[in-house]
């Protein structure tokens, strides 16, 4: 199936409204989209740093930035891992869990809010086309591990 001309650029524009949307309520938590991400992928469970830099498409270099910026503000700790003593994982503190939950919640709130000039039955339609593009790079084995719902 070829695709209409300009829905690239359609969802190009749609990203750009999403990330300005996105990066407004992180701006309102105090942190960066980076560490917005961080925070949402640590606040139920430790990750490992390698893991973590190919959920958000970092090298190690760029992950252990962020980390260090991110745990600097207490918002997160590494520990090292049972198995490898070497190898370190990365969790949330109970402050890092409190904004990352309000994050999540505001983000579930609010962000859909982009569509609200859509009428409901247009609204359920973009939600389940949403879901199927999403379970769609379920198989994609680059993103599998980046669950939407744990968002």
């Amino acid at each position: 199936m070829t695709a209409t001309p300009g829905f690239g650029n359609n969802l190009v524009h749609l990203s750009v409204l999403i990330q300005r949307r996105f990066t407004q309520l992180c701006a309102e938590h105090d942190l960066t989209n980076a560490q917005a991400q961080l925070l949402c992928l640590v606040k139920d469970r430790p990750h490992g740093m390698s893991e973590l830099g190919r959920l958000l498409g970092l090298a190690k270099p760029g992950m252990s930035g962020l980390v260090d910026r991110t745990e600097r503000r207490g918002l997160v700790q590494r520990c090292s891992a049972e198995h490898d003593r070497r190898a370190c994982r990365v969790s949330s503190t109970p402050l890092g869990k409190e904004i990352g939950d309000a994050l999540y919640a505001d983000v579930a709130a609010r962000l859909p809010g982009i569509a609200d000039q859509l009428s409901p039955a247009d609204r359920r339609l973009l939600e389940d086309l949403v879901a199927a593009v999403i379970g769609a790079t379920a198989s994609d084995p680059c993103l599998a591990d980046a669950d939407p719902a744990r968002w």
